[in-house]
């Protein structure tokens, strides 16, 4: 087995792992703490990423970890893996299933490989910035090149007018067939397996975005930031089909 191959099949066994800690949690009455950057963190989040960095440390003793509950270990390492146990919290606490399990691994601080599992749906997206898989068959970004025809996302649209140009987003809504809040890490999957166009965030952390990479340019997607820059290097996200994603850029700057 090649490397890559190995790094695929331990990837696909940390997000099964985690979803043994997870699922069983999901609509349940559980408590829910805050944070200090105000978002949520359920012990479904803090269990399931316990979890996967004892299966990477243990399989991968020289890598390091970038978690978004427990922090960095081994920053210094070619190899990296960014764990978000449960991109969308709000979404997992109010029972609903656009969240999902976030992983990715960094190459020299690259993501080389990004994976996205939707426990309850049993949907696992992997990508390798070359293809891009659900549950074994390959997916494609829908080809759309006219925004009058185009479905439109975001996580939050609150989001937008506390961290960008509400007014030019607004008209980008008016401009589109769809506009929905179907957000977190299930927009991406959505882009990523032609069920949408256009995936939008102004605020994203490298546990967010890492994973998202591999996943969107593997099934012919471009993703960047907010000025159409490289999104590992930036806090924003603007991710499209090739034929939207410039007109999208200029359409908010």
């Amino acid at each position: 087995m090649n490397e890559m191959n190995h790094f695929k099949k331990f990837m696909h066994k940390l997000a099964d792992e985690s979803a043994k800690i997870i699922l069983p949690y999901f609509r349940k009455n559980i408590s829910v703490e805050i944070k200090e950057d105000s978002s949520p963190v359920t012990i479904a989040d803090q269990k399931a990423e316990e979890l996967m960095r004892e299966m990477i440390m243990n399989e991968f003793p020289d890598h390091g970890i970038i978690g978004e509950e427990f922090g960095t270990h081994k920053n210094k390492s070619d190899y990296t893996w960014v764990l978000d146990p449960i991109d969308g919290t709000k979404s997992f606490i109010c029972g609903t299933v656009t969240f999902g399990t976030m992983i990715a691994l960094l190459k020299h601080h690259k993501p080389i490989l990004g994976s996205i599992y939707q426990p309850v749906l049993k949907e696992y997206l992997i990508g390798d910035n070359e293809t891009t898989f659900l549950n074994d068959v390959q997916v494609k970004v829908r080809n759309c090149s006219n925004i009058s025809e185009s479905v439109l996302l975001t996580t939050d649209h609150l989001n937008i007018k506390k961290y960008k140009d509400i007014d030019k987003f607004n008209k980008l809504i008016e401009k589109v067939k769809i506009y929905r809040n179907w957000g977190d890490c299930y927009g991406y999957y959505l882009l990523a397996t032609g069920y949408a166009d256009i995936m939008i965030d102004p605020i994203m952390s490298i546990w967010d975005t890492a994973a998202l990479v591999p996943i969107i340019k593997g099934a012919g997607g471009i993703i960047t930031d907010y000025n159409g820059e490289d999104s590992m290097k930036s806090d924003s996200v603007i991710a499209a089909s090739p034929g939207l994603h410039q007109l999208v850029i200029d359409a908010l700057k």
